[in-house]
C-alpha cells in the first residue's frame, strides 16, 4: 500500500511538472526580435493597390538558434525571380558549410514554388526555417 501511494504522488508530480514546461519557440517575423527596424524595401517600379509589383524586397532579418537568416527577393510583374541571401548563420566552419549546401538548395525550390512554402533541406532545418520567414516577409512586402 505503501508502494502504491509512493508510486502515485510521484507520477502525478512528474506529470504536472512536465506540463508546466513552456515548448521552445523560434523567432518568427512578427516577433520584435526578429523584425527590422527600418521599412526595408526597394522597388523599383510602380505597384498599384494589391497587385503584385516588380522590384527587390527585402526581409526581416530572422533570428535562428545558429544566426541570423536574411534573403532578399526579386518579383517580376508579380513572380519570383531570384532570391539573394543578405546574412546567414556562419559563426564556424560548419555554419558555413551547411549554409553553402542548403541555402542554393532552398533558393531553386522558392523560385521553382513561387512562394515561402518550401522544404526544409536535412540537416540545416533552423536555417531553411529562418530563410522561409524572411523569405515570406519580403513577399508580403511585394504583396506575391
Amino acid at each position: 500500500m505503501r508502494r502504491a501511494v509512493l508510486v502515485g504522488t510521484g507520477s502525478s508530480a512528474l506529470v504536472v511538472a512536465l506540463l508546466a514546461l513552456k515548448p521552445h519557440q523560434i523567432p518568427g517575423p512578427d516577433t520584435p526580435a526578429a523584425r527590422s527596424p527600418v521599412p526595408s524595401h526597394t522597388a523599383t517600379g510602380p505597384s498599384t493597390g494589391t497587385s503584385a509589383g516588380t522590384g527587390t524586397y527585402t526581409g526581416d532579418p530572422v533570428d535562428t538558434r545558429y544566426g541570423t537568416v536574411q534573403v532578399a527577393v526579386t518579383v517580376t510583374d508579380g513572380r519570383i525571380t531570384a532570391v539573394k541571401v543578405i546574412q546567414a548563420p556562419d559563426q564556424n566552419g560548419r555554419d558555413q558549410q551547411i549554409s553553402s549546401q542548403a541555402l542554393p538548395q532552398l533558393t531553386q525550390e522558392a523560385i521553382k514554388a513561387q512562394s515561402a512554402h518550401i522544404d526544409t533541406v536535412s540537416g540545416a532545418s533552423y536555417t531553411s526555417q529562418g530563410y522561409a520567414q524572411s523569405l515570406q516577409s519580403a513577399l508580403d512586402q511585394a504583396h506575391v
